[in-house]
């Protein structure tokens, strides 16, 4: 394990494709390494259906040559010289980018702290399998479940070594195990399939997986005999946690820098204006200890701090990398994300705040609607805010869910949407986007 984690190898070849790069002819480069490891093991109906391991160490060298940039990436035991030149002379027959660039060295990290991101547990096979079939188990020991789809168990780590001709040197690991479920219940045309799961940091906090079992089980269940509801519209609609954590990476998508610099966000022309309902609040933040999504430098060595990026309501900030702020005339705040060679801007740990009431207090205020515990297809227009998906869920009567809904589309703008949230307080953050149980008002339901 300790010579996995130790990246001072892999920094030293990355500091001579640099130096090598340099003597080639290139004005600056970095040079990148996305290390990968993983093992995991699927059942279905007590028996091992696959077992998978790899690792990579992804090598990346990016060099520029005046305003001229050209990437080239390889495996380990590549030449280093050979790479090099390779990607210089790719450089020198570019067209030119007006905006690719390194990070400004007086942006770059000095130091960084200690997250906490990487678990060094050993998680072996026979671990991993039987974890996956006591999640099967519990699940088909629900009464009302009829099969199985599988169950999964898995464990890995991976990170980021960055190395900079202006600087930079770096590296950080993060691990990450899991443990899955999806059973059926009902029969013949009758069956419905639901799951449940967990994705922790750490091995030790990882749900029990007889309890995702059950909490599968018990979730399909519920699902059986569903029907169809009447065609309306100024339904009042309320999002699951699961499915609204879905509706925030619409936002996430709609005030990424990228998005904008594009003119494909509806909310290109929206800084500085209430763009949420008044009183809502989404925050990200790349250096929460334990967090799901933290890292404590982006892809280009620089460290993001906590944003509020819509504030009261009122949009603050895009998410932006260096590239993609010069585009827009601002500077980067640390979320460049690392896509091979590529720099693009993303979100880290990003939440849209909790209210102050509770689901079932939500749910009870409602009276009659609509609750999605699922949403279908992609019909979500990102440059219009349009909104048109396919649901199942629950309906509400009287402030209650009642019975099973399915083949229903529920419609609306997100402009709209946006405005008319009301938030409850159960928000886990267990999630890289955490959101928590909401309700919006005045949605169009198509339905029989």
């Amino acid at each position: 394990m300790s010579s996995e984690i130790d990246s001072s190898t892999l920094l030293s070849r990355a500091s001579q494709l640099i130096d090598l790069a340099k003597k080639a002819g290139a004005d600056a480069a970095d040079a990148v390494v996305v290390r990968s490891r993983s093992q995991s093991v699927s059942v279905r109906l007590g028996k091992v259906e696959g077992t998978e391991s790899s690792e990579s160490d992804d090598f990346s060298l990016r060099v520029f040559i005046g305003k001229r940039v050209a990437s080239v990436s390889a495996n380990p035991g590549f030449d280093l010289q050979a790479l090099a030149e390779r990607a210089v002379a790719m450089a020198k027959v570019s067209p030119e980018d007006p905006f690719a660039c390194l990070a400004d060295e007086a942006n770059l990290s000095k130091s960084y702290p200690d997250l906490q991101l990487l678990d060094t547990t050993e998680v072996s096979s026979e671990m991993l399998r039987e974890a996956a079939l006591a999640a099967e188990t519990a699940a088909l020991a629900v009464e009302g479940v009829t099969n199985s789809s599988g169950a999964g168990a898995s464990a890995g780590m991976g990170g980021l070594v960055l190395a900079t001709s202006h600087g930079f040197s770096g590296s950080y690991m993060a691990s990450r195990f899991g443990h899955s479920v999806s059973v059926i219940a009902g029969e013949g045309t009758g069956m419905e399939r639901d799951y449940d799961f967990d994705s922790r940091l750490y091995y030790g906090e990882l749900d029990d997986p007889s309890e995702i079992g059950r909490r599968a089980g018990e979730r399909v269940v519920k699902r059986i005999n569903p029907r169809q509801v009447p065609t309306g519209k100024g339904v009042t609609v309320i999002f699951d946690p699961r499915v609204a954590r879905g509706f925030v990476g619409h936002i996430a998508g709609a005030i990424n820098g990228a998005a904008v610099a594009r003119k494909t966000s509806f909310l290109r022309d929206k800084m500085g204006q209430q763009v949420l309902k008044s009183g809502l609040s989404i925050t990200d933040d790349p250096l929460i200890v334990r967090g799901p999504s933290s890292r404590p430098f982006d892809g280009e060595g620089v460290s993001g701090e906590r944003l509020v990026m819509i504030e009261d309501g009122v949009l603050k900030h895009w998410f932006l990398s260096t590239s993609t702020g010069r585009e827009l005339g601002l500077e980067t705040n640390g979320r460049g994300v690392r896509g091979g060679s590529a720099v693009t801007p993303s979100s880290t740990n990003l939440a849209l705040e909790p209210g102050d009431i509770s689901p079932e207090e939500l749910i009870r205020s409602v009276g009659n609607g609509f609750y999605v515990t699922e949403l279908i297809g992609h019909g979500v227009n990102m440059i219009t805010g349009e909104y048109s998906r396919g649901a199942t869920g629950f309906w509400i009567e009287n402030g209650e869910l009642t019975f099973p809904v399915s083949e229903v589309t529920i419609a609306s703008n997100l402009k709209d949407m946006f405005m008319r949230l009301t938030l409850a307080n159960d928000i886990d953050r267990k999630f890289g986007v955490a959101a928590p149980t909401f309700a919006i008002e005045g949605m169009t339901l198509a339905g029989r």
